[in-house]
């Protein structure tokens, strides 16, 4: 991918996560974990009455240690994700005996159900560290922030991170045009616009349109322009579970659905072209945009001719500087070209990107200011 992104080139699936292993003497609680499992969609180890398989303690994902059965697991290798589970509130030696074991959380069910469910659920989908997630904004229409966004994913899935391009913006006329995908196969937003709760991440990044490394979820060409905002909540969260790096493509308006995904936003990004008008317009986007999302910075988008540098358009806005963009004449052409914004990894916007990146991603998850 080092110059071009080819649709339709899924990766090789990866291979299944285990499930828990369970713990216990209890057959009531036994039956109670075994439901939460399969409600979560994962297939447990079970060690009933018996101490665990050889090996099965030290390499499950996750534990489930009922609170009748600490007693054989003393002096068990000490390892992260044992959950003791238990269902007395006012069993007090419930606290000891996870310390015995080393255990992480002291459960009770049936109040820690939902808790529970989730964790198991993290576990069947594989999920490690939550995605760095980068919302991108225009200070005023044409800023280019639809063309940094994609950017922004292709970079990062050029790097060999797992990238998903998101477009947030219903009236945007669609990333995937943008990114020469408009026939690639796969579901748009209007498909997802009834998901609700908990969207596995694994079955949300197959279903998508793909470019190479690149997931994308945009639009198609039907009069839907509505995502409600419990299905911008549940469609995120699922692509944040995943992993690596998230762009959201935003619009300027904040409805209710825009709220929900700012939420769940690390930093924004927020273009603004080198022109007072556009200064006046980023102002009043950066206003209700920071009401939700707080880590908000300015990219100054060349050229500027008129007078404005870069670190005054932040101060006028008064938001950090991300950096700045300078004004790359061929960059229309690589569009008009079929070519997506980045994909060489030439060129100014390539290279903040990659810069952005680096930054962004030291170890794998801070953002630092």
């Amino acid at each position: 991918m080092a110059e071009s992104i080819t649709p339709d080139r899924r990766p090789a699936a990866a291979e299944e996560p285990g499930g828990p292993l369970i713990v216990t003497q209890d057959e009531a609680l036994l039956d109670d974990l075994l439901r939460l499992c399969a409600a979560a969609g994962a297939e447990p180890e079970v060690a009933f009455g018996a101490p665990p398989r050889a090996g099965s303690w030290e390499s499950a994902p996750l534990v489930l240690v009922g609170s009748d059965d600490t007693t054989r697991l003393r002096g068990a290798v000490r390892r992260k994700g044992v959950l003791l589970v238990g269902r007395d509130l006012d069993d007090q030696d419930v606290w000891r005996r996870a310390v015995d074991i080393g255990a992480d959380h002291v459960l009770f069910l049936p109040d820690a159900e939902t808790w529970l469910v989730d964790r198991i659920a993290d576990v069947a989908e594989g999920v490690a560290e939550p995605a760095l997630t980068i919302g991108v904004v225009g200070g005023r229409g044409g800023a280019g922030a639809s063309t940094l966004a994609c950017a922004l994913a292709v970079t990062a899935a050029r790097d060999g991170r797992r990238a998903m391009l998101i477009d947030g913006d219903p009236l945007g006329g669609g990333l995937d045009i943008l990114l020469g995908a408009e026939r690639a196969g796969g579901l748009r937003w209007p498909d997802l616009a009834d998901s609700r709760g908990r969207v596995n991440s694994g079955a949300l990044e197959e279903s998508l349109p793909r470019l190479d490394a690149l997931s994308v979820l945009s639009w198609d060409r039907s009069d839907s322009v509505v995502i409600p905002p419990q299905a911008m909540r549940s469609v995120l969260g699922a692509a944040r579970r995943r992993g690596g790096v998230v762009v959201v493509d935003l619009p300027r308006r904040v409805d209710e659905a825009v709220a929900e995904s700012l939420a769940q936003i690390d930093v924004g990004l927020l273009v603004v072209p080198a022109e007072l008008r556009a200064v006046a317009a980023a102002t009043r986007v950066a206003s209700a945009v920071s009401m939700v999302l707080k880590d908000l910075r300015v990219v100054a988008r060349g050229p500027f001719a008129s007078g404005l540098g870069d670190e005054e358009i932040a101060k006028l806005i008064g938001l950090p500087l991300a950096g700045e963009l300078p004004s790359e004449p061929d960059l229309l052409d690589a569009r008009d070209g079929g070519g997506p914004p980045g994909a060489s990894g030439r060129g100014p916007l390539a290279r903040f990107c990659s810069a952005f990146l680096a930054q962004a991603l030291p170890s794998g998850g801070s953002v630092p200011v």
